[in-house]
Parts: C-alpha cells; sequence; structure tokens
C-alpha cells in the first residue's frame, strides 16, 4: 500500500494492481498518475486517458469528502484482444441508503456541487456500486478502449501483509476445454518466497491439463515441489448440472452462497502443495441458480453475513469480494478472496 509517488509499475502488479490508503487529497495526484502509466503501458488512447484522470480525481475526493478508512485499488482488467483500467474504491464511511439518488447529479452532503458520482459513472466504460448504510461503500469503475467487453464471471483482489510490497497469496481463473476454474493460493510465509511459490502455482494452473480439480491440484503439487509451498484449492462451477466441483489442500476456504443468503462451506484437506499430501479427494456440492462461489485464503476470517448486506449477491465478482476484503480481512497477513458467478 502506498500513499507516496510510482515511478513506475513493476511488471509483477501489472495484474495484481496497486493500493493506496486515501486520507488527503493530495493522494489525488499520486494515484492519477498511476492510472494514466497504467492506461498508457496498455495502449490506451489519450481521450481514455484524460476520462480515466477524472474518474480517479472525484474517487479520491470522494473518499476524503465522505469515507472513513478509505482505500483504493487500481489495476489492470483484460479480455483476448485489449486491455483496460480497473479502478476499485472502498470505504467505511457512512453508506448511502438510496445509491440511485445519491448517484444523481445535485445531490451532497458536504456542502459541493454533488457532481463527483455521476461524472465518475458518465466517464467510465462500467461501474458497480454497493453501499450499506452504517458500513460503507464498494465502487467499481473500468475504463475501455472500444467497446465494453461483458464482464468476467470471475474477479478477485489480493492484499499483502502491512509493510510487504508483494503477497504470498493469490488466484487466477481459466476455461479449459469447457471447464470453468478457479484458483486460490497462499504461499508459506509472507513475503518473495512466498510470492514466488503462489506465482509458480498461478503459471503451473495455466498450462495443467483440462481435467477435474482433483487432477488440476495434482499437478500443483508435482509443480511446486521446489518452492517453499503453498496451500492451493480448485473450484469447477458446472451450471449445467449445477454442481461446484472442489479440490484443495491447506488452509484455503471455499463456500457456496445462495441467493437467499444461505451458505455452504466446502471441504480442502490438511497438507502444503509441492511438499506433503494425503490421498487428493474432490467433492461435489450443489450450485444453485444464481448461486456464487466465493473462496479466500486465512487472511480473511469466516465470520461475515452474507445477510448483514442486502443486495450484495446480485452485484459483480470484484463488488462482492471487495467489500468481504474489506470487512473480513486480516492486516497481519496477506489476503485473497475470489468469487465466481455463472448464470
Amino acid at each position: 500500500m502506498s500513499g507516496g509517488a510510482v515511478a513506475s509499475l513493476p511488471e509483477g502488479l501489472l495484474d495484481a494492481g496497486v493500493w493506496f490508503r486515501v486520507e488527503a487529497a493530495g493522494t489525488a495526484a499520486t494515484v492519477r498518475r498511476a492510472a494514466e502509466r497504467l492506461a498508457t503501458e496498455l495502449g490506451m488512447p489519450e481521450a481514455r486517458i484524460a476520462d480515466l484522470a477524472i474518474v480517479v480525481t472525484e474517487a479520491v475526493s470522494n473518499l476524503v469528502k465522505h469515507a472513513d478508512e478509505g482505500m483504493l485499488l487500481v489495476r489492470a482488467v483484460r479480455v483476448p484482444d485489449r486491455a483496460g483500467v480497473e479502478i476499485l474504491a472502498l470505504d467505511r464511511g457512512p453508506g448511502m441508503a438510496d445509491v440511485i439518488h445519491s448517484a444523481g447529479d445535485g445531490h451532497s452532503t458536504a456542502g459541493t456541487l454533488g457532481i463527483g458520482l455521476g461524472a465518475m459513472v458518465r466517464q467510465s466504460s462500467w461501474s458497480d456500486l454497493h453501499s450499506v448504510p452504517g458500513k460503507g461503500t464498494v465502487m467499481a469503475l473500468q475504463s475501455w478502449s472500444g467497446g465494453t467487453p461483458p464482464q468476467a464471471w470471475a474477479a478477485g483482489l489480493i492484499r499483502p501483509l502491512t509493510g510487504e510490497t508483494v503477497s504470498g497469496d493469490g488466484f487466477a481463473v481459466r476455461e479449459a476445454e469447457g471447464r470453468r476454474q478457479v484458483l486460490v493460493c497462499d504461499g508459506l510465509g509472507h513475503g518473495p518466497l512466498a510470492y514466488a511459490a503462489t506465482q509458480e502455482a498461478v503459471r503451473a494452473f495455466a498450462s495443467a491439463p483440462a481435467g477435474p480439480p482433483a487432477v488440476v491440484v495434482e499437478a500443483l503439487h508435482r509443480k511446486l515441489s521446489h518452492t517453499r509451498g503453498a496451500a492451493v484449492a480448485v473450484a469447477e462451477l458446472d451450471p449445467v448440472a449445477g454442481l461446484v466441483r472442489y479440490a484443495g489442500l491447506g488452509n484455503i476456504a471455499g463456500t457456496v452462497l445462495g441467493p437467499d443468503a444461505g451458505r455452504r462451506g466446502m471441504v480442502s484437506l490438511p497438507g502444503i502443495a509441492g511438499h506433503q499430501r494425503r490421498l487428493l479427494r474432490e467433492y461435489d456440492y450443489p450450485l444453485p441458480p444464481g448461486g456464487i462461489v466465493l473462496m479466500h485464503s486465512d487472511g480473511v476470517v469466516d465470520r461475515w453475513n452474507p445477510a448483514d448486506y442486502p443486495g450484495l449477491l446480485t452485484h459483480s465478482p470484484q463488488v462482492i469480494a471487495a467489500t468481504v476484503l474489506r470487512d473480513a480481512g486480516t492486516r497481519r497477513d496477506d489476503a485473497v478472496v475470489a468469487v465466481a458467478r455463472v448464470s
């Protein structure tokens, strides 16, 4: 997390993103420069970069004026033929009882013109917002060159332990021969060696055979033998069968959440991918229509209650993940949350 100037964006952070703690208006210039640099590196046209600068400036302004514990993430988002920039703004502010009214021009609770939220939505290619009075607001905005692509069926967020520049936790998504799969991993410990283990797991996941989750986890186990090891879990969503297939080693939590706020935990077996494991087992769980799969590392506690967030499960995967990370993530560990939904 940073509040200082960003001279460059390391290659490894282009997709994981860069977090900023937003406490003062002066942060806007730092965040704007980071977003503009990322957009330039992704080849976005100047007009879209100018729009993005407005979005970032207004997002920071809103957090400073209205929020407590404001955080903002800048990261790349990708589809096969191009890339865009995503901004995620999280806060523990007063929240909004009427999001539609609050997003309209002219609405203000800080004595301003009230153009910020409406301008952010208009200048973005896509946006999503969820707010609960007394808990705060999460807003996701994307800027793309050309038409806005369909939204991803899965998304996640990674946040490093306070004081670390890289996270030992990670996630990845793939579609392999019709199989839609999500990986969540937690490299042992913290810092560069944990990060290296997780990056190896992500690479191995991308190239693993197009098999069910147990086959994929076995492939990851073999590939991680030269690293310090990791906890890993793979979920496969099969909406036709109405199932989630799940296999895991170590302390990764997986949950199926239904639209009625019901939840069902999934089983990961004890072990460390790359070093020790029992006989791998794969489990099937019902996936109700409109249900989602949420996975996270032990840097996120499992005490949050979906019923406390009316309407949250109808929102985008990244807004759901950001809400859980904000309210259930710990500062004493790396953290990752991944959310998947298949209509």
